[in-house]
């Protein structure tokens, strides 16, 4: 692909080291990288020449990754933004997906993990400028979602089952495994509750969109990973969980 029509992304992060190694994952043929120091560089830089996608630290000195992804919103809605987060700011990247983040991607993960990340960031933005052939299975109205990634039905007072949304598998290049965290495991909101291995070997984490612990997994799609496409909101849920904190991770979370 030659250098005029390859995709622009452009990395922000305070340490020059993270800048580097995240650009030598991504840089190729396909993907031409550039680097920002601070969130102040990265809008100049944008300014002057738009990028396609930005990736950014979310905590930095002056303008943070938040504020960065809501002045990038303000001049180009359609810019493709991805969230780079420690533990202790998952809850806060959570929250950036509600306003216009296209995802997160926790410390520590590896080069296949954000190259995944990328690729189906460029699928969905290409998907929704082309007519789709295929009309997506509607979404029930009782479900609470974790835009682009989960959705959840309430069971109980404290028990909820959890799926994948069909916007984040129609990004996928076929799924050829799922891996599901065990029962008994505990998990917090926007923590991994299950990996998705697409045919180019790319692994995409899934967000859990409420914490507790695993009380079941389906293990039927773990086997046939086909039942997540053709039935996204019924046979194709992932797991159930017995929530320790409902009411204030719904608050973050999308009525459908």
């Amino acid at each position: 692909m030659s250098q005029d029509k390859r995709k622009k992304i452009l990395v922000v992060d305070d340490e020059i080291n993270v800048c580097k190694s995240m650009r030598q994952a991504i840089l190729s043929e396909s993907y031409a990288v550039d680097m920002a120091l601070s969130g102040e560089e990265a809008l100049a830089m944008d300014k002057e020449n738009p990028y396609d996608m930005v990736i950014t630290d979310l905590m930095m000195p002056g303008i943070s990754g938040v504020d960065l992804l809501t002045s990038l919103k303000i001049s180009r809605p359609d810019v493709i933004v991805i969230m780079v987060t420690g533990y202790p700011t998952i809850k806060t990247a959570v929250q950036t997906i509600r306003s216009g983040a296209f995802d997160y991607i926790p410390k520590p993960f590896t080069p296949d993990e954000l190259r995944g990340l990328i690729a189906r960031a460029f699928t969905r933005s290409q998907t929704t400028r082309e007519e789709k052939k295929d009309q997506p299975p509607p979404m029930p109205r009782n479900l609470f979602c974790l835009r682009g990634h989960t959705w959840l039905r309430k069971e109980g007072t404290n028990r909820v089952t959890v799926g994948v949304v069909y916007e984040l598998l129609q990004n996928i290049d076929q799924i050829s495994a799922i891996e599901l965290l065990a029962e008994n495991k505990s998990v917090f909101q926007g923590e991994v509750c299950a990996r998705l291995t697409d045919a180019r070997g790319y692994i995409h984490r899934v967000w859990s969109p409420a914490t507790g612990r695993i009380s079941q997994t389906n293990t039927a799609v773990t086997r046939n990973p086909g039942l997540l496409l053709r039935d996204p909101y019924g046979e194709g849920w992932l797991l159930r969980l017995e929530t320790t904190n409902l009411d204030p991770d719904l608050e973050s979370l999308i009525p459908s």
